[in-house]
């Protein structure tokens, strides 16, 4: 995707921004909102298979993050399978010290 492509998206969400009246604007706001609900499910799994494929490779993950242009935790979390918020990872068991 061009710089370009993203500007003109971008613009077209500050237009929805911009319309005048408070209740025309939510609900414009709302449609675009559940649109992209659904939008964000197939952008994630594309850039999860293109993850894939990097690592398939030999990349190496900072490379990966920047081909698809994220961070490299998000990378690392793709690659392990994890797709939720921290708040949501399992804890790690306590390990038992030498006094116990």
């Amino acid at each position: 995707m061009s710089d370009e492509e993203v500007r003109r998206v971008s613009e077209a969400l500050d237009e929805v921004e911009r319309i005048a009246d408070p209740e025309a604007r939510v609900q414009a706001m709302s449609r675009v909102m559940a649109d992209q609900v659904k939008r964000n499910v197939r952008w994630k799994d594309e850039r999860s298979q293109m993850v894939f494929k990097l690592k398939s490779e030999g990349l190496s993950l900072r490379k990966i993050a920047d081909r698809v242009g994220t961070s490299l935790g998000t990378v690392q979390d793709i690659l392990r399978g994890h797709s939720g918020s921290w708040k949501d990872r399992p804890k790690k068991k306590a390990t038992s010290g030498p006094d116990e």
